[in-house]
């Protein structure tokens, strides 16, 4: 029987039982297979992965294991320390940065959305849906399901490691370096529709009355029509977007 030995830096350690974390595993073997399906076989999510090292040398995930490789798998976080290595496993740089999110990310989706995000969300959305449209429109896949990001139709996820929501939208800032990308208030919050301004007298028949006497300035959703104005919810949207920039 064959034997590789594989080990996984930094946070693909957070997909590993403690036994295996931070230390080389063997892998035991008999068929060839690619490389992609061992590493997942032992957990570790392929969109996770930055770089792969084979008895030093950078693969892609298509390469089969063979008897004997000595395995270095490293994540996004580590790419500095490996800047002089070309990755072959990294996919090209989106030039726009969009997401799509499964059903446990409802709250971060409003966040991203508040922050000017395109972010598609839906509570019914199963598994084989998500990464069809994160694969034909080049979304990030935001997900707390390890096996989703597993999908071979997958190219860009990430798995959400925190669980608390305003940790969320922070985690999820700085893995995509995102601080410089925000534009605030310029989606709807339900249906991730664009928000234009919009005319009082135009639709002053679907304001409550106070709002109608002291408000003049609205937003209409392109998508949905749901109408926005800076009432008191406005200013709690503001602390929070000011809280996350200045975690960045």
């Amino acid at each position: 029987m064959a034997k590789a030995d594989f080990r996984f830096y930094a946070e693909l350690n957070d997909f590993l039982p403690p036994k295996r974390r931070q230390v080389t595993i063997t892998h035991l073997f008999e068929e060839r297979a690619p490389i992609k399906d061992t590493i997942e076989s032992l957990g570790v999510p392929h969109p996770e992965v930055d770089l792969i090292l084979v008895n030093a040398k950078s693969v892609d995930f298509s390469y089969i294991l063979a008897d004997s490789d000595r395995i270095q798998v490293y994540p996004v976080s580590s790419a500095d320390e490996n800047a002089a290595i070309i990755s072959l496993v990294r996919p090209q740089p989106l030039n726009v940065i969009r997401f799509v999110l499964d059903i446990h990310l409802g709250k971060l989706a409003t966040s991203l959305r508040m922050l000017g995000f395109d972010t598609l969300y839906r509570n019914d959305y199963d598994d084989e849906e998500l990464a069809k449209i994160s694969s034909a429109e080049e979304r990030i896949l935001l997900t707390r399901d390890k096996g989703l990001l597993m999908r071979s139709l997958v190219t860009y996820g990430y798995y959400v490691r925190e669980t608390n929501p305003e940790r969320q939208i922070v985690e999820v800032m700085r893995r995509f370096n995102l601080f410089e990308r925000v534009s605030p208030l310029q989606r709807c919050l339900r249906c991730n529709g664009l928000l234009k301004p919009v005319a009082k007298e135009t639709i002053i028949d679907q304001l409550p009355h106070n709002t109608a006497l002291q408000i003049n300035e609205f937003h209409r959703c392109t998508e949905c029509s749901q109408i926005y104005w800076k009432g008191s919810h406005y200013e709690r949207m503001q602390q929070f977007i000011e809280a996350v920039l200045s975690s960045g």
